[in-house]
């Protein structure tokens, strides 16, 4: 199967049914680190993803290296708007691994790069939603086929995290409030799926926690890491759900 088939089907399948989004920061004492975002569809092969897929498909265990795809794409991608290829750009440090097996019924995308630096992170949905583009911006009957495009507020917002003195941040600033109304209003017939939906936060810090922002924060048994639950349509619709401030101890 097409690595921009196996993307639609995803797309497809979380559209049909609900499911869980997870970004996962690792950051160690210096500040570098690991980040990650999940999307885990296995419960939905169970509920009928095989049969989307075809009885006679292969299994998928793939993984994509974006900066040699960048490269293999280079010549349509140059052809397309300056905006447009810098965002494309923005994916050429990050690695994606996808399983998708009918006859075990996993369905697993991973989204993966490691850092220098924390300040340099950026919103992993966005990121994601880009990856899909990367393939279907050479193929005019994908475009617009793909539902995260509708739900990515990237022109709307900005979302940066720093470290510094002990305290990680993750903020979320709405700079067009006008283009975030417009992915609300784009909702449309998927709204019960979204709001069935979750958004899910793991980070794991070199030291113990202090405090954190959010109320409904679960702590490891060691205080260094911790997890945070939202619904879906409510941080599509309100990014700033998710705004959090992480103070550690000295």
């Amino acid at each position: 199967m097409k690595l921009q088939n196996v993307l639609l089907l995803i797309c497809c399948v979380f559209l049909m049914y609900s499911c869980q989004f997870t970004e996962t920061i690792y950051i160690n004492d210096d500040g570098s680190g690991k980040m990650s975002f999940a999307f885990d569809g296995s419960q939905l092969m169970e509920m009928g993803g095989n049969d989307m897929m075809g009885a006679d498909e292969k299994v998928v265990d793939s993984t994509i290296v974006f900066k040699d795809f960048l490269e293999a794409k280079k010549d349509s991608i140059a052809a397309l708007p300056q905006a447009e290829q810098e965002r494309l750009k923005a994916l050429e440090d990050f690695k994606m691994h996808m399983l998708i097996d009918p006859k075990t019924q996993k369905m697993v995308m991973d989204m993966y790069t490691e850092f220098d630096d924390v300040d340099g992170l950026q919103d992993m949905f966005n990121l994601m939603n880009q990856a899909n583009t990367l393939n279907s911006q050479d193929d005019e009957a994908q475009k617009g086929a793909n539902p995260f495009s509708d739900l990515a507020s990237g022109e709307a917002t900005q979302v940066d995290y720093t470290y510094k003195n002990n305290v990680f941040k993750r903020k979320v600033e709405i700079i067009d409030q006008a283009k975030l109304d417009a992915v609300t209003d784009s909702i449309g017939d998927a709204e019960m799926m979204l709001a069935a939906s979750t958004y899910v936060l793991n980070y794991h810090f070199p030291k113990r926690i202090k405090s954190v922002s959010l109320e409904q924060a679960k702590f490891s048994e060691d205080h260094k890491s911790f997890s945070a639950e939202v619904n879906f349509k409510a941080y599509i619709t309100n990014p700033e759900s998710l705004n959090v401030e992480v103070i550690l101890e000295d």
